[in-house]
């Protein structure tokens, strides 16, 4: 039976996948050249190309054309499940009032999850502390104590050391850090970013989330995070909930 061009694509796709996931080919490294490419897998031209397609769809190589050439590797990253995720959730309709709700009975879990962790003074504490520090320092610019804020919750998540929910509630985090920072850009142009008060009660909730997860304190945590998320999520969608759920544009720096 022939194997039709699409098919030998997506299998020369499917082995360079599998060698960018296991680390094969790393992070920032260019894949071999073309003709070895051809060599290698003995197929046309054309299939090369469209199997390069394929991972330039996915993310995971960049192909350069002109005289530079070549592909750079791109190791899978939250931010590119962020991007499908916004689109699938887009295509359904789905409003910001429930990635919301979302975050508000998830994010907590992680939160607790940090506190139950035995090497949280190690692995937690240190950069939740150093955030806090962050945060405090930028409360005057609105910009910045927004998005400082969001890597506070970001980096409990990440932090959790569960690997599927720093995935799956990172892309929620992702969506929610990219709304936030288009609303804290319209508010601040229109006046309407909360005063200082209301920004050291935020501050004042993150310092007892660290100091329950230093305690160890499951479920004081859990009910902290809940409380201060019911109120502070309420902010980006600025009395319009109904909006619809978009893909985020990955941020500069973001964790893989």
């Amino acid at each position: 039976m022939q194997i039709h061009q699409p098919r030998l694509a997506e299998m020369v796709a499917e082995v360079l996948r599998e060698r960018i996931v296991t680390g094969v080919l790393q992070d920032g490294a260019f894949l071999p050249r073309q003709e070895d490419l051809l060599l290698e897998f003995r197929v046309s031209r054309p299939s090369l190309r469209e199997a390069l397609r394929i991972l330039e769809a996915e993310g995971l190589i960049t192909v350069h054309r002109g005289n530079r050439g070549g592909a750079t590797v791109h190791v899978p990253r939250v931010s590119n499940a962020a991007y499908s995720v916004g689109l699938v959730l887009q295509s359904k309709g789905v409003q910001l009032a429930d990635l919301r709700d979302a975050l508000k009975n998830i994010e907590p879990v992680c939160a607790s999850i940090c506190a139950s962790r035995e090497d949280r003074y190690e692995t937690v504490l240190p950069r939740l502390r150093e955030l806090h520090a962050q945060t405090l320092e930028v409360i005057d610019d609105p910009y910045q104590f927004t998005m400082t804020s969001r890597r506070f919750h970001e980096e409990l998540v990440s932090s959790c050391g569960n690997e599927t929910l720093k995935l799956v509630v990172g892309a929620l985090e992702s969506l929610w850090s990219s709304r936030e920072e288009a609303w804290v850009r319209d508010a601040d142009q229109a006046g309407a970013f909360p005063e200082p008060k209301q920004r050291m009660i935020g501050t004042r909730a993150h310092e007892r989330i660290i100091k329950y997860i230093e305690d160890g304190d499951v479920d004081r945590v859990q009910r902290q995070a809940r409380l201060h998320l019911e109120s502070s999520l309420l902010y980006a969608t600025a009395g319009d909930d109904t909006r619809p759920v978009g893909p985020s544009s990955p941020r500069a720096g973001q964790e893989p």
